[in-house]
């Protein structure tokens, strides 16, 4: 999911620099006075959608404290991004990304957001129930063990399949379908039949076109249009959500306590503004991708009682052995997880 094609990074950018917020035009009251402070956050690739929420962070500390409080986005070179929790730990830089992926055995609480078919496939709701879910004490002191404290969810696209030949109109139709996919998504598909490919993702065009490969999952949409998957496809599932990933932005505790209150609070009221730039960027690719696909292919989707089924008959035994299970000798997990689709919950409901 790190590449990003031009025409993504073109629309993120504007959707950045568009995207408008209620009361953005500060006056002098709202200027936060402070010391020069200057940290620096490791992260890889180069902008994108990902990355436009941690740019207005950027932008605005620097406008509101008239440059004294210099947060400086490093793109590569700080660290490897697997690296990333280890440079927090020992204090190398202030802040940082890490994907759950990257350690499951270090950062099994994070692991949660790779499963299946959780009811947080809407932007809302995996938003604030996963800013909620990073506040949890078990969550907390699982990374303060690294000397770590989670600022904000790193949130990913649901993914979402396209593929060619006969599209999956129901659970069945996936056995002996050979598909790309990983993690919890590919937990599920293992169980739906599905024969399970490790493919590079600058080889899924040629393999989905030749048919060694029936179906891809990517964060959807924009990195199928990155690697041009629609090229080669029939079709494409619009609602399948059967997972996703997490990346969030982490800061060292130490530098965290060090900072005056003026700039902690200030850090903790611009978070919104980052959700809502990186949300915008990825509407944005939405915007231009899904009347593509819609044009170009067959698209599948399944009813709120065919999707509450799929978390039913493949989702909730997932969730049992590749959470609940694996990791209840060090963590809560069945608290952790009922605390989490309360939360989603809480969000629907509008509360």
């Amino acid at each position: 999911f790190l590449m990003l094609h031009r025409t993504l990074t073109g629309l993120a950018v504007a959707a950045a620099t568009t995207f408008a917020f209620a009361g953005a035009a500060w006056s002098a009251d709202d200027m936060v006075d402070g010391p020069a402070v200057t940290w620096n956050h490791s992260l890889w690739g180069k902008p994108r959608a990902f990355t436009m929420g941690l740019e207005h962070l950027s932008d605005e500390l620097a406008r509101r404290t008239g440059g004294k409080f210099e947060y400086n986005l490093n793109y590569g070179g700080l660290s490897k991004p697997k690296e990333n929790l280890d440079g927090i730990e020992i204090g190398a830089f202030e802040a940082a990304n890490f994907c759950n992926f990257y350690s499951p055995d270090r950062t099994p609480s994070a692991m949660i957001f790779s499963l299946p078919f959780l009811p947080i496939g809407d932007w809302e709701v995996r938003i604030k129930a996963s800013d909620a879910y990073y506040q949890h004490p078990a969550v907390k002191k699982e990374m303060a063990g690294m000397n770590a404290m989670i600022y904000m969810a790193g949130v990913l696209p649901q993914y979402e399949f396209l593929g060619r030949g006969e599209p999956p109109r129901k659970l069945e139709d996936w056995n002996g379908k050979k598909v790309r996919a990983g993690g919890g998504v590919a937990d599920a598909m293992s169980k739906l039949g599905a024969t399970l490919m490790t493919v590079p993702a600058t080889e899924v065009y040629t393999l989905l076109e030749r048919g060694t490969v029936d179906a891809v999952s990517f964060p959807y949409s924009y990195a199928h249009a990155a690697y041009k998957v629609h090229e080669v496809a029939d079709w494409f599932t619009g609602n399948f959500q059967p997972g996703t990933a997490d990346c969030p932005t982490v800061f060292n505790i130490d530098a965290w306590n060090a900072l005056p209150k003026q700039y902690q609070d200030l850090l903790m009221e611009l978070k919104w503004e980052v959700y809502e730039k990186q949300k915008a960027a990825y509407l944005a690719a939405d915007e231009v991708n899904i009347p593509m696909f819609q044009k170009q292919l067959t698209e599948v989707r399944f009813t709120e009682d065919e999707l509450a089924e799929f978390r039913k008959q493949i989702g909730v035994p997932i969730w049992q052995e590749s959470f609940v299970d694996r990791y209840a000798d060090r963590l809560p997990t069945q608290e952790l997880l009922d605390f989490l689709l309360a939360e989603a919950e809480k969000v629907r409901g509008g509360s």
